[in-house]
């Protein structure tokens, strides 16, 4: 296809979406989504899904006794349950950053 030949709508929209940011907006909101459903109430309101690189769901944690607790203990249940019920993210680890 040579850039004068029209564009089927379909792709149109979709480089319109990319180009404004859309899909990884909802991306963002459905990834916080999720982990608030694994995480649970009172860990998720204290947290925020910061992004996935290459596999590893970043999470920023608003106190350093919370960014402790959940790195030593419920890292590894957080991460198996988000496997489990979740393995079309295709997430391998879990890293808890803190964020004011």
């Amino acid at each position: 296809m040579t850039t004068s030949d029209p564009q089927p709508l379909s792709q149109a929209v979709a480089d319109l979406i990319a180009l404004r940011g859309l899909a990884r907006v909802r991306g963002d909101e459905q990834i916080q989504s999720v982990w608030s459903e694994i995480a649970g109430e009172r860990i998720a309101t204290r947290t925020k899904v910061l992004g996935i690189k290459a596999g590893v769901l970043s999470i920023g944690v608003n106190n350093s006794a919370l960014l402790n607790e959940l790195a030593s203990f419920h890292k590894m249940s957080l991460l198996k349950n988000l496997q489990k019920q979740h393995s079309e993210l295709k997430i391998g680890d879990l890293k808890f950053r803190l964020k004011r």
